[in-house]
């Protein structure tokens, strides 16, 4: 007899002996049970997981001659021993007729079933039809078997598998009950690939048919087929093929995941000449860089998925040595790093199905992981900003290892002025200022603190950021030489404090009133204090911004001006000035709730907003 494989040798022929599909087999053998057998049925899944082996099962069930309820047929299942089992079971039944729909699509095909399911079967109970991979049928051979599917003969059973459901029309399914199988599940796979083993005499590892199920990947079709292949290539002792995890990793061209485990901890560790090194001894082995791609996309998945749901979880379909592997990766890398790693290789292995030099595409992808290593998270920055300015801003978070290195930070010989950047308004924006020797000598974290101090302006051109403002208002007369020879501080902030409130804006002037005017060379910085941003944003507005870039313009104020919050007291002589009469200010400090907050928690009314003329 010749040889079968190990696919068709095992096929199951009872629904007590298919893996995986409880879900599809326990409503089939209820539905046998109460005698509901439908007209018609739609299987739809992943390649090699049932669909077309159930379907022969049904056949087997309806058409079985043995009894339901007696010794030899106890339950729906199919006795598997009557002339009809065994001829479904052969593939020669008269009345079961099993079309392969992929070149048996066009119209005239299917009206000759049409035809021919109009008369009753030749032996059997039902003439039944089996459609594997229905989805390939014409529009219209599914319309010319449309009206049979809506009112079939009552001895007619029609059963389509299919591997895209969502390409049999709505009008076909609607008429037909739909079951959608589930890939299998590693630990089914695992123990069917070990029963096997038990029965053919083979000597198998763990770690060897733990390889065999993972590369299955859902299909227990796909895993017999690579499982045969091993017993072939297996060597043999003692008259029996040992399957060992080495053979079999050689055998599909893949690499142990111990490799990868290395790779990420390099990755992790910012170490870029050791894994340039791993990965050349690996091409020299003679693996392909598109087949390392892969793996690696499915290891980091592994490891993604360990973080998420921790070493036990449901979402890895992987042996227990491997799942200890995962959870060892994910403790290297944050959630976040995870998934970015991820979208790093997938874009990677995207571009080596279409490169030429493949090899240089994979390194350059490997060493991306190492940069986004010390990439400092905009979640951070943006946190910081939020929480108290510039001053706070964190370091770049710890790495995991000790090990990992920064890469040095070089003070360029001039500052770099971007040709996108726009003047604003003035002369001094067409020259942007140096950028001090101690901020290009100081860490990374104080330059990134030194440059968000700098307020940022869209640019027109880029969409963007362009260069930092040094002024918003003209350029104040060369005549006025020092600003500090046309007013002091004092003059200019009650100066300011008049134009607001006379101009309708008293809760900005009061605010001011109660600010440090800082004069340093050619700028003025202006710091409220107690005051957050967004509160100042809301006080001081453009419109009073105006006002104050006006009014000291006119007493001859340095050109760039800076309007901060502070911290500390007030400026002297101004915390003690009352409010002007009739101000919202004086209103708020002269109301019973107010002066009993102040005395219970001794507070200070540092500004007052009215929120009424928002």
């Amino acid at each position: 007899m010749a040889y079968q494989v190990l696919a068709r040798k095992y096929r199951p022929q009872r629904f007590a002996d298919v893996a995986g599909q409880e879900h599809v087999t326990r409503t089939l053998l209820n539905a046998l049970s109460q005698n509901r057998v439908a007209h018609g049925y739609i299987f739809s899944g992943h390649r090699g997981i049932g669909k077309t082996t159930i379907a022969r099962i049904v056949a087997m069930a309806v058409n079985c001659r043995t009894e339901m309820g007696s010794a030899a047929r106890p339950t729906p299942e199919p006795c598997g021993g009557c002339e009809s089992c065994t001829e479904i079971r052969q593939g020669n039944a008269v009345d079961v007729i099993e079309i392969d729909a992929a070149t048996n699509r066009g119209i005239d095909e299917i009206r000759e079933l049409r035809d021919s399911a109009r008369y009753s079967p030749s032996r059997d109970r039902f003439k039944i039809y089996i459609l594997d991979e229905a989805h390939q049928i014409t529009e219209a051979a599914f319309n010319a078997l449309l009206k049979t599917l809506e009112e079939p003969p009552a001895h007619v059973i029609f059963m389509m598998a299919t591997t895209e459901p969502e390409n049999i029309p709505q009008t076909i399914r609607s008429r037909c009950q739909h079951f959608s199988f589930h890939a299998v599940k590693f630990d089914d796979i695992l123990a069917q690939l070990k029963m096997i083993a038990g029965r053919e005499q083979v000597e198998a590892e763990d770690a060897a048919l733990a390889l065999l199920a993972e590369a299955g990947d859902g299909s227990m079709r796909d895993a017999l087929s690579i499982m045969d292949q091993a017993i072939a290539s297996a060597p043999v002792e003692d008259d029996r093929p040992v399957l060992s995890a080495a053979q079999i990793r050689e055998l599909m061209g893949s690499v142990p995941n111990t490799v990868f485990e290395h790779l990420l901890e390099s990755v992790a560790a910012g170490q870029s000449a050791p894994l340039m090194e791993q990965i050349n001894t690996l091409l020299n082995a003679g693996h392909s860089p598109l087949s390392l791609a892969r793996q690696l996309v499915r290891y980091l998945r592994n490891a993604l998925m360990s973080k998420l749901g921790g070493e036990q979880t449901e979402l890895l379909q992987i042996s227990s040595d491997e799942r200890a592997r995962a959870a060892r990766t994910a403790l290297l890398f944050s959630e976040e790093e995870l998934t970015r790693n991820l979208q790093i290789v997938l874009r990677t292995f995207d571009d080596l199905n279409y490169r030429q030099e493949q090899r240089f595409h994979l390194e350059l992808g490997l060493l991306k992981l190492i940069h986004a290593q010390r990439l400092l998270p905009v979640e951070e920055l943006l946190s910081s900003l939020a929480a108290g300015g510039a001053g706070s801003i964190s370091s770049p978070r710890a790495t995991p290892s000790a090990t990992r290195t920064h890469a040095p930070r070089i003070a360029p010989a001039a500052p770099a002025v971007s040709p996108f950047a726009v003047p604003i308004a003035g002369p001094s924006a067409a020259s942007p200022k140096p950028v001090p020797a101690a901020v290009l000598d100081s860490p990374p974290e104080a330059a990134i603190a030194a440059a968000i101090e700098t307020p940022l302006v869209p640019s027109p051109i880029t969409d963007g950021f362009a260069a930092p403002i040094e002024s918003t208002a003209p350029q104040a007369p060369e005549s006025g030489s020092s600003p500090s020879s046309v007013a002091d501080c004092d003059s200019l902030r009650a100066a300011v404090v008049a134009a607001l409130t006379a101009a309708g804006h008293a809760s900005a002037g009061q605010l001011l009133g109660t600010a440090n005017f800082v004069l340093n060379g050619s700028s003025l910085r202006i710091e409220v204090p107690g005051v957050g941003k967004k509160m100042l944003a809301i006080t001081v507005n453009p419109a009073a911004e105006k006002i104050i870039r006006q009014e000291l313009q006119q007493l001859g104020a340095p050109a760039r001006i800076m309007v901060v919050p502070g911290e500390g007291a007030a400026a002297a002589g101004a915390a003690a000035a009352p409010p002007p009469a009739g101000s919202v200010h004086e209103a708020a400090l002269s109301h019973p709730l107010v002066q009993r907050a102040r005395e219970i928690f001794h507070a200070e009314v540092r500004s007052v907003v009215d929120l009424h003329q928002r």
